[in-house]
């Protein structure tokens, strides 16, 4: 019930519309100590972020593929390029990676590049049947294709 101030004998009752600060800074005054407490007691984490010195050697082939903005694929290897369907496409990379010798298809990296106007989802299939081949490295380029 809010106070009220009243003079004489009932006549001039009115309420005190005041907000009441007192229980306000009490719980602000112990969210601060709170905190105060709990502060020294985090301990800071430390994240180690990749850098770009830390690939171990430079790959020895780059083979790229380009998405079309029509979904078409072109496999691009030593200046060759040759057109490709999404059935084909695991078969011809590890062609392009020398499958018999597996140090160098270890060693070397595929790029994928996209036409601005591409589907997000063919890009994604794309990566995705070379995954299910067992392509190692595979990385997206930042330069659109026009």
């Amino acid at each position: 019930m809010p106070a009220v101030a009243g003079r004489g004998h009932g006549r001039g009752r009115r309420t005190i519309n005041e907000i009441n600060m007192v229980p306000f800074i009490d719980v602000m005054l112990v969210l601060l100590i709170i905190f105060m407490v709990t502060a020294p007691l985090i301990t800071p984490s430390l994240i180690d972020l990749p850098s770009v010195g830390k690939a171990g050697r430079q790959p020895d082939q780059i083979i790229k593929i380009t998405v079309n903005k029509d979904g078409k694929l072109q496999l691009t290897t030593d200046d060759k390029t040759a057109p490709v369907s999404l059935k084909e496409l695991a078969v011809a990379v590890k062609h392009a990676q020398g499958a018999k010798d597996s140090a160098a298809a270890a060693n070397s990296a595929v790029v994928i590049y996209g036409d601005k106007n591409v589907k997000y989802e063919n890009v994604v299939n794309v990566m995705d049947t070379l995954q299910r081949a067992g392509i190692q490295r595979v990385g997206l380029s930042v330069q659109l294709v026009n």
